[in-house]
């Protein structure tokens, strides 16, 4: 799943494809801007971890997970 979090005075935002579904995100993300953790903590699907200070988090788009798509036959 494409998980796309913006952090305040960077230039761009950080995209990471990740194994953890989308609730398990969303608690994350919660857990950290509720002050229960300093860091937002995310895996992604390699293996290597992102962290993002929960203060500097502007925002956090979750997709939807995605389909690896095999082939090269035409979408109509």
């Amino acid at each position: 799943m494409e998980v796309k979090i913006g952090v305040q005075h960077a230039p761009r935002e950080i995209i990471i494809e990740s194994a953890q579904t989308a609730e398990e995100v969303e608690k994350a993300v919660s857990e950290a801007l509720t002050g229960t953790g300093k860091l937002l903590s995310l895996t992604d699907e390699h293996g290597k971890r992102v962290l993002v200070p929960a203060d500097r988090l502007a925002y956090v788009e979750i997709g939807e997970p995605a389909t690896r798509r095999v082939g090269f036959g035409a979408q109509l």
